[in-house]
């Protein structure tokens, strides 16, 4: 494995970024992300799920999309500030609930989730806490759960290059859970996993 010369980005890295920026990434009002929340939830093809977690849900843009799919779903962010608006877009939906985490650290206890989504956050963390993370979700995950990857692409300054960190999750889950659906665009890519039993 690849040792990042970086290590996991800490809760001061991103308290500084939404300091400085509310929506950093302009979640909300880019055309880019927008088209590339509705391509996450169109790689859930229609799935409903009883647990969701949504790991690194920053101000809740797609967890507002992805509620509907879901029975209960709890978004967790490292930064307080953004669950806070997290929550106020959500506010209307009782299935969601927030969580103020920093994985691998700290990951919630209780029922396995079937759906497990890690939306542009892996490469914030190195290669051994992406390890980590992904023996989380396998012991968190129910017998035919899912977990859905989306990783940025293009050169960035973070302990992985977003191929690079689905890379790492998809290998250190591999004897459990295999690709069931791929899309590569151009500067991102969706990874759909499943257990080996259930993927097609």
């Amino acid at each position: 494995m690849t040792v990042s010369p970086i290590p996991s980005r800490d809760a001061a890295y991103f308290a500084a970024l939404y300091q400085a920026n509310p929506d950093p990434w302009n979640f909300s009002g880019s055309p880019y992300e927008q088209q590339k929340y509705l391509a996450t939830i169109a790689a859930l093809q229609g799935m409903h799920f009883n647990r969701a977690f949504e790991i690194g849900c920053s101000i809740g843009v797609l967890t507002q999309l992805l509620a509907p799919q879901c029975d209960f779903l709890l978004a967790a962010d490292i930064v307080e500030t953004a669950l806070d608006d997290a929550r106020r877009r959500c506010a209307a939906m009782p299935q969601v609930s927030f969580a103020n985490l920093r994985v691998p650290e700290q990951w919630p206890a209780g029922p396995a989730y079937d759906l497990i989504l890690c939306s542009e956050m892996l490469y914030f963390l190195s290669p051994e806490d992406i390890v980590r993370v992904a023996h989380q979700t396998l012991a968190s995950l129910t017998p035919s759960g899912t977990v859905l990857l989306v990783n940025y692409t293009e050169a960035i300054n973070e302990p992985c290059g977003g191929s690079e960190a689905a890379d790492i999750f998809i290998a250190a889950v591999s004897e459990v859970l295999v690709p069931a659906y791929q899309q590569r665009e151009a500067k991102y890519r969706i990874d759909r996993l499943q257990a080996r039993a259930t993927a097609p």
